[in-house]
């Protein structure tokens, strides 16, 4: 996939290219559907595929204070839209001005200018431009103009009559710790990244020593509690892994934010440092402040026993 992040320096492809736009948080399975029916048009007219998206989501520079929090960074999205097999992703930089533009002027500069759109694919509550303004409708009747056509399709449920799949429901999920329900229409688990970050070693101390991964402020993070996944490092061998989320209550009164800890099992090694990224696979309990330094442990001793079970991590020890 080629990705291409400045639309003056938009390489016009000759013959067109079939397009869908989007903010496409997390890449899911709605997302996907919609992907699939862009590559079939262009398989049937001989063209390439194209994803607009953007650099941030719209919402946190129109709306900042109720912005919703991210499933995927940048990074993740590019990858995953590889993954699905489009030839191009637009990234388009949001920013004041972008917010402003109108709708009319993001199909003639983008849509035809840069990527000489014959046919769009969106869903069809799609909205885009100032104030949203720009809809569906809207793109039928300048492409009856501009020589493109539209279509725009009913999104996918996950079961006949069913509510569809969306970002905002995935965040909902995460949010009541439902990550099995939220991995279902992810079409893989809930996946976070970021730097493993000093910590006040109180898990080594316990003897369960963990890795503290400091995510970014802006992604979507599960409810508090303690969960079974999956640890990646660099190599990108996944390591079954007990995760903690939360304030540390038997420590902590008042904690300024949740911790993600992450014990992988059968590992010894130094992950100061070095970027991480994390699985969310099953919810195993709440947090809990317990009345004892030993329950702690011992009830963490479960909870990396259920863990192994949940992952089918075989003790290596």
């Amino acid at each position: 996939m080629e990705v291409l992040r400045d639309v003056a320096e938009c390489p016009v492809p000759v013959a067109g290219s079939v397009v869908t736009i989007g903010a496409y948080d997390g890449v899911h399975l709605g997302h996907r559907a919609v992907i699939d029916e862009v590559k079939s048009r262009a398989s049937a007219l001989g063209l390439p595929t194209a994803v607009v998206t953007f650099d941030r989501h719209p919402a946190a520079v129109v709306r900042p204070e109720s912005a919703p929090k991210l499933l995927t960074d940048l990074e993740q999205k590019l990858e995953l839209l590889a993954e699905a097999g489009v030839d191009y992703t637009l990234v388009i930089h949001f920013d004041e001005a972008r917010s402003h533009e109108s709708a009319e002027d993001f199909i003639n500069e983008v849509l035809v200018g840069c990527l000489s759109a014959r046919a769009i694919i969106v869903g069809h509550d799609f909205h885009f431009g100032y104030k949203r303004r720009g809809n569906v409708p809207l793109l039928q009747d300048l492409g009856a103009e501009l020589g493109f056509d539209v279509t725009g399709i009913r999104l996918l449920a996950d079961e006949p009559g069913g509510e569809p799949v969306s970002s905002t429901r995935i965040r909902n999920l995460l949010a009541a710790g439902s990550v099995g329900e939220a991995a279902a229409l992810l079409g893989r688990p809930h996946q976070v990244r970021g730097v493993v970050a000093r910590g006040d070693a109180r898990g080594r101390e316990l003897g369960f020593p963990t890795a503290n991964v400091a995510v970014p402020n802006e992604i979507a993070l599960p409810a508090d509690g303690v969960y079974a996944g999956w640890y990646y490092r660099s190599d990108g061998i996944r390591r079954p892994t007990a995760l903690s989320l939360g304030w540390r209550p038997t420590f902590y009164e008042h904690a300024g934010m949740s911790l993600l800890e992450a014990f992988l099992l059968d590992f010894d090694g130094d992950l100061y440092d070095e970027e991480a990224k994390v699985e969310f696979v099953a919810h195993l309990r709440p947090q809990v402040k317990f009345e004892s330094v030993q329950e702690l442990i011992d009830q963490t001793t479960r909870d990396v026993a259920t863990t192994r079970r949940v992952l089918g991590a075989a003790d290596a020890r």
